[in-house]
């Protein structure tokens, strides 16, 4: 925490605004905008409401193809399926380990070929590290595709200047208890198209349609935010630059400690790409006599917690029936790769002993 939450928080209490919506839903979406340049925001419940949302948005029903980034959480899929829709898994490029542009525009002619025209592209950014957007969005562009831009772990993060989650047609943001700021759970769906948004809200607060009495005309969802969870995060929107620091000063310390070691390597930000760095991690060439359970299991037996990068959506038993354009990227980095501890609040001394573990592991 930051300082100010309690502050919002106690007034939300104080003035009795308790339930979703209220002063500080209001004050959230508007830190929000200010802060990431959109046009308009709707706090929501969580970033998988927001993309579940935005994919109704999009016009995704039941039958339609929608293109998915493979190397990700579940989150980024699940909603397709609440759809009715069917994922199509797209596997990663080495640079940013996000979408393969090519792979992208393969998936995209044959589905052409073959009569289904993907509804939308979901494209994430891992770990905080910029996908290829501009590629992304272009190539949607030229075939007529809505983008959906999953910024669930990029808040902060930005490509030129130009924050993250603002590219798309439409971005979704989180603010789980484990993202660089917390509402304990929440998220927002972003976007430029304010007419959206607000069909998002509507469709946030159960569909309830202006009338007197509750009357409804479409099917809603029980997505808004509480005041009290808005509460925090307007106070976590005061120290957001902090934690972006802070989350970069640990990535450089394990970069300046480890990456002169055979057969670690770091991801490393493109030209005019800024990460906000939301995990450090790491991948493990097993060729120089270590693997990444060499490392994880050493510094587990010392109860430090780190953990093997996302297992691509195409290997999960809930996904595996569902087509994928694969290259064996993802595949190679959930077998070498390593999260590793990232959290604002490690001190110094954590960093030195997590490094001194993962050193005597390596001798």
């Amino acid at each position: 925490m930051g300082g100010d939450e309690q502050k919002y928080v106690n007034e939300a209490f104080n003035t009795n605004w308790i339930a979703p919506l209220g002063p500080n839903v209001d004050g959230f979406e508007n830190d929000l905008k200010n802060y990431t340049g959109i046009a308009d925001v709707a706090a929501l419940s969580s970033g998988t409401a927001a993309l579940h949302l935005a994919l109704i948005l999009a016009g995704v029903t039941n039958g339609d193809d929608v293109i998915c980034q493979s190397f990700t959480f579940s989150a980024s899929a699940n909603p397709i399926v609440y759809c009715g829709a069917r994922p199509i898994f797209i596997d990663s490029e080495p640079d940013t380990w996000n979408m393969c542009t090519e792979l992208l525009e393969k998936a995209i002619k044959q589905g052409l070929e073959q009569g289904r025209k993907p509804k939308a592209i979901v494209f994430v950014h891992l770990y905080g590290m910029p996908a290829k957007t501009q590629e992304i969005v272009d190539i949607a562009n030229r075939y007529q595709i809505l983008t959906i831009e999953d910024a669930a772990e990029a808040l902060g993060s930005e490509i030129n200047g130009k924050k993250l989650g603002t590219y798309g047609n439409f971005g979704v943001l989180s603010f789980n208890g484990n993202k660089i700021i917390t509402t304990s759970g929440g998220g927002a769906l972003i976007s430029n198209d304010i007419i959206a948004v607000e069909k998002a809200r509507f469709l946030a607060t159960q569909a309830r349609d202006p009338a007197p009495h509750y009357q409804h005309s479409e099917i809603g969802y029980n997505y808004r935010m509480s005041n009290i969870c808005a509460g925090i995060g307007r106070g976590q929107m005061r120290v957001i630059d902090e934690r972006v620091k802070r989350r970069r000063e640990i990535f450089d310390f394990y970069y300046q400690e480890l990456s002169s070691i055979p057969g670690i390597d770091f991801l490393i930000e493109p030209s005019g790409y800024f990460s906000n760095r939301w995990l450090s991690t790491i991948t493990v060439n097993p060729k120089s006599g270590v693997t990444r359970e060499t490392l994880r299991l050493a510094l587990d037996r010392e109860n430090i917690e780190s953990r093997p990068l996302w297992k691509p959506l195409h290997l999960q038993p809930v996904f595996s029936s569902y087509p994928t354009f694969e290259n064996g990227t993802s595949a190679k980095l959930f077998r070498d790769g390593l999260c590793l501890p990232s959290g604002s609040n490690l001190t110094d001394e954590d960093l030195n002993r997590i490094v001194n573990v993962i050193k005597l592991a390596i001798e």
